[in-house]
């Protein structure tokens, strides 16, 4: 008598649900060893092949790269939030009317106040509107809370590199060598101490080229650089009370 199997298979492998002959029962199982999972029942038992599709490893491998990628997107994403998000107007909603207005009257109170001291020293011939405040109003008023703006970073900056200045036109003179040399010192000076302040690099390049200051030797370590500075600062405290309090 004929053994009685009943075979379970995904569609295409071409054999019939239920088979009565020995030799038709070989041809199926021959056939259904080729596909991914095959169920074989035999007298009310089962078990599996143990073979897996080709197709459904890559899918489960594709499946286990995306979740990797996933996961250190993530891991990226957390660590940049902790490690401190860039501030841009469109992240804050945008840019208001008074955060324009207070630090740009800021700067221009600020080179009213020193060019009217302006007029005080002139008889001396020395100026107090130089280049290198108008770099410091824009750190002051525009980014408050950079390191440049730092008060430590600022006043040891503009009396180091101002020093620079004078010890390299007294040792070098006039020309690219001293200027060479006080700019290099500068860089070497904010990095060492920590002092990070860009605009009182050009400190030592303004006295060098500059004969109207020459005269003042190592005041010009305190002047008109430092003593600027302490005007400025002034001004941004005023500025940024009326930032907070004066918004619209």
């Amino acid at each position: 008598m004929a053994a009685l199997l009943q075979c379970q298979s995904p569609p295409g492998i071409g054999c019939s649900s239920i088979f009565l002959a020995r030799p038709r029962v070989r041809q199926c199982l021959a056939a259904a060893s080729h596909a991914p999972h095959l169920l074989v029942h035999a007298n009310g038992g089962s078990r599996t092949t143990g073979r897996s599709s080709p197709s459904l490893k890559n899918a489960g491998n594709a499946t286990g790269l995306s979740r990797r990628r996933r996961r250190d997107l993530r891991v990226v994403a957390e660590a940049s939030a902790a490690a401190g998000k860039i501030v841009t107007p469109a992240s804050r909603g945008g840019v208001s009317v008074s955060d324009v207005l207070w630090p740009s009257a800021g700067a221009f109170l600020a080179m009213a106040v020193l060019g009217k001291m302006d007029q005080m020293v002139a008889f001396k011939g020395v100026s107090l509107t130089i280049a290198p405040l108008g770099a410091v109003c824009c750190v002051l008023f525009s980014a408050p809370d950079s390191p440049a703006a730092k008060k430590y970073n600022m006043f040891v900056a503009q009396i180091g590199c101002a020093l620079f200045g004078v010890l390299a036109l007294s040792l070098f003179g006039p020309g690219w060598l001293a200027r060479g040399a006080a700019l290099s010192a500068c860089i070497a000076f904010m990095t060492i101490t920590g002092a990070k302040h860009p605009p009182a690099a050009s400190l030592p390049l303004l006295f060098i080229d500059g004969p109207k200051f020459h005269n003042l030797q190592l005041w010009y370590a305190l002047f008109p650089g430092a003593a600027g500075c302490i005007i400025l600062c002034l001004i941004q405290e005023v500025v940024i009370y009326l930032k907070k309090n004066f918004k619209f």
